[in-house]
């Protein structure tokens, strides 16, 4: 139920105004001071607050600051004998939703209730949306066990909390945009604006208005003052995808926002000021770009203060499976069907594939495999064919079939488990794979504890 709060020392005023607005069907709070009205706020969740102005032991204009300081979400409408514009300025800036006088707005109280009402349960949607974003973003829902991946990810955490410019390195593929979206909603920055912006898309004149805006006038078609990117990302984090590819004429207007958090618009003669974390990526190695002369040194230095290298897919063979079973399950919702796992062959390819799309080729390849599914395991015949002849001919000098790597696998498996006694735990360590894949894989291929 929609809950108010009636901050008044006038008890009968208090009481004629709780019955009008509970006959609207909302619960009343009432409080005859500010500590009192403080008090009821920490015990019971309040959606709108109707304070008078004139209180014993504060000012109501300076109670709404408080209050909107402690609980953003509640709206605050006040309430005084004897409206002056100075107060009524000052109630706004302090966050109040509306300042109204006694006698004269009476007629107004519940219309403008009902519009606070409207205002709280869009920021609470707002709030609500907020946090599935923050929480599809999270570090903890990166798919990684491989130890190259967990200390990319515990070096990601580290930095996350703090202003710091961070370059991720790696190639096309391995997910350097989901760093960068992790380390902006572990920051404090995680309600203000993420902005992404790939450098290679652009040419030059394009990429500079893109990044900087322009005034209106500044070419041809440039009818109206735009906002660039930077600014739109002012309070929150903007990342530069591929900063690599970006020209040399504008690297050096990126170092003056680095150094100085200002910038000048395209067509402009005055610097804008932006608060922006930047967060850079590029799959090139960008030191040597800068000692080969094709990026500047000096901007290089500053973008590199904290470096994070994500490994390709390939060195992370034990992050394979959980990962297609992700994309697994994400496109048998989206297709409605049912995919309860992998066959024998299937992860044998997956495993000796090398990867040069990394994570982006494998998602692309679990899709295709799960629209060509015709039962709820996905086998070896759902991929391409020129990824299977390719693992096949690079399988020591012979071609395998798809039994024969299985076989592999499932005599590979079963000497690690004879060299640990049957100790699974210990097994699955060795063969750096979850203990739950070991189970399965066991139970897939029949493998008791001890045979060979």
């Amino acid at each position: 139920m929609k809950t108010v709060l009636l901050i008044d020392d006038e008890e009968k005023l208090r009481g004629l105004l709780g019955r009008i607005v509970r006959l609207e069907g909302f619960e009343v709070l009432e409080a005859a001071d500010g500590k009192s009205a403080l008090k009821k706020l920490k015990q019971t969740e309040v959606d709108v607050v109707l304070c008078d102005v004139k209180l014993p032991d504060t000012n109501g204009v300076e109670l709404a600051g408080t209050i909107k300081a402690a609980y953003p979400l509640v709206e605050i409408i006040l309430l005084t004998a004897y409206g002056n514009i100075p107060d009524g300025v000052q109630a706004i800036k302090n966050g109040a939703f509306d300042y109204l006088t006694k006698g004269d707005d009476n007629n107004r109280i519940i219309p403008l209730l009902y519009r606070a009402f409207e205002k709280v349960e869009l920021a609470k949607r707002v709030q609500h949306l907020e946090k599935q974003v923050g929480e599809k973003y999270a570090f903890h829902n990166i798919i990684g066990a491989s130890r190259a991946m967990q200390a990319a990810v515990e070096l990601a955490k580290r930095v996350a909390a703090t202003d710091t410019t961070v370059l991720l390195l790696g190639e096309t593929g391995v997910g350097k945009e989901v760093f960068a979206q992790a380390i902006h909603y572990a920051s404090k920055r995680q309600n203000r604006p993420f902005v992404a912006v790939n450098c290679a898309s652009f040419s030059k004149e394009l990429l500079e208005s893109e990044l900087f805006g322009h005034k209106a006038g500044a070419f041809t078609g440039a009818i109206k003052d735009t906002k660039g990117l930077f600014e739109e990302a002012h309070t929150g984090t903007i990342f530069l995808d591929e900063i690599g590819e970006m020209p040399m004429e504008l690297q050096a207007r990126m170092l003056r926002v680095l150094e100085t958090g200002e910038f000048i618009k395209v067509g402009d003669s005055k610097p804008t000021k932006c608060d922006v974390r930047i967060l850079a990526a590029t799959n090139k190695a960008l030191q040597q770009e800068a000692e080969a002369g094709h990026f500047r040194q000096d901007l290089f230095y500053r973008l590199s203060v904290f470096q994070i290298e994500l490994p390709p897919l390939r060195e992370r063979l034990a992050d394979i499976e959980p990962l297609a079973q992700h994309f697994a399950q994400f496109f048998a919702t989206k297709t409605n069907k049912k995919i309860k796992g992998f066959s024998g062959d299937f992860l044998a390819v997956l495993q000796q594939h090398s990867w040069p799309g990394n994570i982006r080729e494998l998602k692309n390849l679990i899709e295709r495999s799960v629209i060509l599914a015709d039962s709820d395991l996905l086998d070896a015949d759902t991929l391409p064919y020129e990824i299977r002849r390719t693992v096949q001919a690079a399988g020591a000098g012979k071609t395998l079939s798809a039994f024969d790597l299985a076989s592999a696998e499932k005599i590979h498996i079963q000497k690690v488990l004879n060299y640990t006694n049957g100790n699974k735990t210990e097994a699955a360590r060795l063969l750096n794979i979850a203990l739950t894949t070991l189970y399965r894989k066991i139970e897939e291929f029949k493998i008791s504890g001890h045979q060979l």
